[in-house]
């Protein structure tokens, strides 16, 4: 199981990167300004961090019961990227309706186009971090 140390070193270095990515994307090809997409970025970085934590907590808890373990298969990956995404979609689509002033058919397009972006990231920074950083081997308890 993983540190408290080690999920906060996990949510800063997943957010931080991201952050960076997606404020240069929304400049550079959105046709967004640094407001627009600055305040889009780090509300969801924030609401990410603390939901990136707490679900991480959570699944690795529910999957260490389950099968012993924390270590993820590709299904399991899938599984935990497919919830983290859609909660924090579901989360995210009133504030981007609010903030850029969308109706929400746009709000929901804008809203897919970051989730399709995060879909592919979570899954490649989750599975890269676990490599340079492994959990801890956990042994079922009898």
């Amino acid at each position: 199981m993983r540190t408290t140390f080690d999920r906060i070193r996990q949510a800063l270095l997943f957010e931080g990167l991201a952050l960076s990515i997606l404020i240069t994307v929304g400049i550079l090809f959105l046709d967004l300004s640094l407001a627009g997409i600055g305040v889009i970025a780090v509300a969801g970085s924030v609401l990410a961090t603390v939901l990136n934590y707490v679900y991480n907590l959570i699944f690795d808890l529910v999957l260490q019961y389950k099968t012993g373990s924390t270590a993820k298969s590709v299904r399991a990956r899938v599984i935990h990227t497919v919830g983290f995404e859609t909660a924090m979609m579901l989360m995210m689509l009133p504030f981007v309706m609010w903030w850029l002033e969308l109706p929400l058919f746009q709000a929901l397009l804008f809203d897919m186009s970051f989730t399709l972006f995060y879909l592919f990231y979570t899954f490649v920074f989750t599975w890269a971090y676990d490599l340079i950083f492994p959990a801890p081997a956990t042994i079922r308890a009898v």
